[in-house]
C-alpha cells in the first residue's frame, strides 16, 4: 500500500520545448523516408553505394602509391654503391658455399685451402693498405728471400738449386695467401668495415675531389646584387670530412649497420633502435638543409643516386618500428 505522503503528493506540471519534438520528428521523417526509399528507387541507392566502395578501394590505393614513391626511410632505395659498403669483394668475385662445396681440392700440406676472401678480389684493403702498396710489397719480399746462387758453378748443384728455388715459389705463395687474408675486409670485424666504409665516403663525396668535375651553384639574387665584395675560399688543409654530403654518407653507412643488427632476433634491443632513431633524425635534418641550399645542383643529385635516398628519409616524420 501506498503510504498517505506518496498519494497526496503533488504532481508538478512538465515543460515540454516544441522545437526539440519537432527536430524529433523531422529525424524520424528522414530516417523512415531513407529506409523505404530502397523499395522505392533501388537502381539510385546501390549506385550510390558501389560509387562509395569505389572511392574507398582508390583511396587505399593511392595511399599505397604514395608511400611506395616515399620509399623506405632507412634503407631507401638499393643501388651498388650502397651494396659495396655492406660487402667489400666485388660481385663478380664472390664465392658462394656451394661453389666452394662443388669444386674438388687436393689436399697439400704446403699449399693453404682456397678461400672465398681474398685481398686480389678486393677493391679495398683493411689497415689502410692500398692495391699496389700491396703488390710492391709481396714483389719485394720475393726478391729478398730468393735463394742465393752460387759464384763457383763448378761445385754447384743444378737439381739442389732447382728444388730449393720451387720451395721458395711455394713458400711465397702460402705467405702471400696468409697475408691476403689478414688484410682483407671480407675476413674483418664490423668496426674495421665501418671504417674502411667512412674512408670510400669521404673520397667518393668528398668536396676535395667533386670540386674538380662538378660545376658550382649558381648564385642566389641577393648575392648577385650585394655590394659586399666576395671573399676567397679558405684552401683545404686535407681532404674533405665535414660537408654535409660526406656526413650523411657516413650516416646511412652507420644505419645500415644499426638495421641489420636490428632486424631479426634482436627486435627488442631498446638501446640499438634509440642509437638508430637518433642516427636517422640526424640524417634527415642533414638532408632538409642540403636539399634547402643544394636543390637540383650536380652534387645534390649525385649524392641521392648514389646513396639511394628517397623523399621518405628527410620528409614526414620517421618512425622505426
Amino acid at each position: 500500500m501506498r503510504s498517505i505522503c506518496e498519494t497526496f503528493k503533488p504532481q508538478l506540471p512538465t515543460w515540454k520545448n516544441p522545437s526539440r519534438d519537432f527536430s524529433v520528428s523531422l529525424r524520424r521523417s528522414k530516417s523512415q523516408q531513407t529506409t523505404f526509399g530502397v523499395s522505392e528507387d533501388s537502381y539510385a541507392y546501390h549506385h550510390a553505394r558501389q560509387r562509395r566502395a569505389a572511392n574507398v578501394t582508390r583511396k587505399v590505393e593511392l595511399r599505397e602509391q604514395r608511400a611506395v614513391a616515399l620509399g623506405d626511410p632507412i634503407r631507401g632505395v638499393t643501388t651498388p654503391f650502397v651494396e659495396s659498403l655492406d660487402s667489400p669483394i666485388r660481385s663478380e668475385a664472390t664465392t658462394t658455399d656451394e661453389a666452394l662445396a662443388n669444386t674438388t681440392t687436393t689436399s697439400s700440406p704446403d699449399k693453404p685451402p682456397p678461400s672465398p676472401a681474398t685481398a686480389a678480389d678486393e677493391d679495398q684493403l683493411n689497415y689502410y693498405f692500398t692495391k699496389p702498396e700491396f703488390e710492391e710489397s709481396l714483389e719485394y719480399s720475393r726478391v729478398l728471400s730468393e735463394p742465393l746462387v752460387s759464384t763457383e758453378r763448378e761445385r754447384a748443384d743444378p737439381a739442389r738449386e732447382a728444388e730449393v728455388a720451387k720451395m721458395h715459389e711455394v713458400d711465397h705463395e702460402t705467405a702471400s695467401e696468409a697475408i691476403s687474408r689478414i688484410i682483407s675486409l671480407a675476413n674483418a670485424n664490423n668496426k674495421e668495415r665501418t671504417r674502411a666504409n667512412v674512408q670510400r665516403i669521404i673520397e667518393t663525396f668528398g668536396r676535395h675531389n667533386t670540386d674538380t668535375y662538378f660545376k658550382p651553384k649558381a648564385p642566389s639574387l641577393q648575392s648577385t646584387y650585394s655590394t659586399i665584395a666576395e671573399q676567397k675560399p679558405t684552401p683545404r688543409a686535407g681532404p674533405d670530412t665535414g660537408s654535409s654530403e660526406v656526413q650523411i654518407g657516413i650516416l646511412t653507412a652507420k644505419i645500415r649497420v644499426l638495421a641489420d643488427r636490428y632486424e631479426g632476433a634482436n627486435r627488442n634491443d631498446k638501446v640499438n633502435k634509440r642509437n638508430l632513431r637518433l642516427l636517422l633524425h640526424r640524417r634527415q635534418k642533414l638532408l632538409k638543409y642540403m636539399h634547402k641550399k643544394e636543390r637540383g645542383s650536380q652534387r645534390w643529385t649525385n649524392m641521392v643516386e648514389q646513396l639511394g635516398l628517397t623523399e621518405a628519409t628527410w620528409k614526414g616524420q620517421i618512425e622505426v618500428k
